[in-house]
């Protein structure tokens, strides 16, 4: 058999078709390439949206800043002084954008101006925080992205 440049292209373009088919199968059989949705209840979650949008507001529009940060305990979130921690309600969600599993929300129920997240629920890596709160009836959401 004769091996010509004709020959060369249709075995390249057969090899790199073959290199995409298998590609695909293996990308969307594979366990360790599955990825989960942010909520399952997406719809639902959309109709509330307005309501997520003021209590952002309510919390930029604060004398006093709601922090963030890590400390050797774990995650400290500090509300602000002003408020009396025990009518603060409300609750903290951490989602891990890699893995749902390692996902958990945490009531807030404060004797100080302070709630610790203990280091280890927390594992290293990216972590969106959402801190949801009602003091006075008037709603507050904290959103953030930390890498801890």
């Amino acid at each position: 058999m004769k091996f010509n440049w004709g020959t060369g292209i249709v075995i390249a373009i057969v090899a790199f078709m073959s290199f995409i088919l298998y590609m695909v199968v293996t990308m969307s059989t594979s366990k360790s390439f599955s990825y989960d949705l942010v909520t399952e209840k997406y719809y639902e979650q959309e109709l509330g949206f307005q309501d997520e949008i003021n209590a952002e507001k309510n919390a930029l529009e604060l004398k006093e800043r709601v922090f963030i940060q890590r400390t050797e305990e774990g995650l400290k979130i500090e509300f602000p002084a002003e408020f009396s921690p025990k009518e603060i309600k409300g609750k903290v969600f951490l989602y891990r954008p890699s893995n749902k599993q390692l996902d958990f929300e945490i009531p807030i129920s404060i004797s100080n101006t302070y709630l610790l997240v203990p280091e280890k629920r927390l594992l290293d890596g990216r972590w969106n925080i959402n801190v949801f709160f009602k003091y006075n009836n008037k709603e507050y959401l904290i959103k953030k992205e930390i890498e801890y």
